[in-house]
């Protein structure tokens, strides 16, 4: 006896005639075809907004780019300008108006002025001061590294010379070099004259010392972020291995610090080729000439000797000389690294 087949229930046919649930060739409903394919079609935003919201953030940074023109380009437009003029006492009210000599400013400020001189004073005195500042900042950063009792305040006192003002920095120091003064004194004490520190030979390697006084903590401060990178498993894996502090230091530790290392070093030769205030309160105008450094010069020349567009082309110098580390920086920051990737 053979049972029964039960059959499932069957909906009505489709009206076009193909399976039940099943959608036409194209994927399209019946209902759409039917309708022409119109409900596939989905409605696009126009073209205009969509312009717009690519290009927003340009919008976003034009405050910044009219700031930028007017506190940088327009000034560099003007120096530009006026290093082509004879531009004095007599003819900087109508400057417009004053003789135009083209490279003369350049040509004078070269081979008839001490310019040269004054350019290998600020490049020796910034190298100096920014290698010498180096070890000084990893030592300190070094030794405050690992927690101990009070190392918040040692560390505040460290950047107490990087905190003050140039200007305080220098009176402070100019008190203390004076004839009879501390230094002086301390140095006398043990029996040691060397002599005039504000004026004659001494007064260039008063103004490193100086220098680096007041500028060692920022080294220390950059050392101190990069030591934080370090990963304190491969301080245990070093320690494990039995490394010593000289082959810890050069193989784990300074490997880490490459890049603030050298972002230190390039911003602190653009901080000391551009120092101005510091020599100009510590010795005064005029300097002495072991310490002519750039920006006294163009100032001298400028506000002394009324040679503005003289001073005008030696500033421009200065922007040349100062765009070398400058690029060397903004490839160190890898500013430019939206370039190097479309490329």
């Amino acid at each position: 006896m053979s049972n029964p087949t039960i059959a499932a229930p069957q909906g009505p046919a489709p009206a076009d005639g193909s399976p039940a649930g099943r959608a036409p060739a194209g994927g399209r409903s019946g209902r759409s075809s039917r309708n022409g394919g119109a409900g596939d079609r989905t409605p696009r935003a126009p073209r205009r907004r969509g312009l717009e919201r690519r290009n927003r953030p340009l919008w976003m940074l034009l405050p910044g780019g009219i700031l930028m023109l007017v506190i940088i380009v327009v000034p560099l437009i003007v120096a530009v300008v006026m290093s082509t003029l004879d531009l004095d006492q007599y003819t900087l009210q109508s400057w417009l108006q004053a003789p135009f000599l083209g490279f003369g400013n350049y040509v004078e400020a070269v081979t008839a002025s001490p310019l040269l001189r004054s350019i290998g004073i600020s490049v020796s005195f910034a190298v100096i001061a920014a290698v010498v500042t180096l070890p000084i900042g990893l030592s300190a950063a070094l030794a405050t590294q690992n927690r101990f009792r009070g190392r918040a305040l040692v560390r505040s006192l460290f950047l107490i010379p990087y905190v003050l003002p140039a200007f305080v920095v220098g009176t402070l120091w100019r008190t203390m070099l004076q004839p009879g003064g501390v230094v002086d004194s301390m140095l006398g004490a043990v029996g040691a004259h060397p002599g005039l520190w504000l004026n004659g030979p001494l007064s260039y390697w008063s103004l490193i010392i100086v220098q680096l006084w007041t500028s060692w903590p920022f080294f220390y401060l950059l050392v101190v972020a990069g030591l934080q990178s370090v990963d304190p498993e491969v301080h245990e894996a070093a320690a494990i291995d039995g490394a010593t502090w000289w082959i810890k230091l050069r193989y784990v530790i300074l490997p880490y610090l490459r890049g603030s290392i050298l972002l230190a070093l390039i911003i602190a030769f653009l901080h000391n080729i551009n120092a101005f205030t510091l020599p100009f309160v510590l010795f005064g105008i005029p300097a002495p000439q072991d310490v002519d450094v750039l920006p006294v010069l163009t100032y001298t020349t400028s506000f002394q000797s009324f040679r503005f567009g003289l001073s005008a082309a030696m500033a421009i110098c200065s922007l040349v000389l100062i765009a070398i580390p400058l690029f060397v920086y903004l490839r160190a920051v890898r500013l430019d690294s939206g370039e190097e990737a479309q490329r």
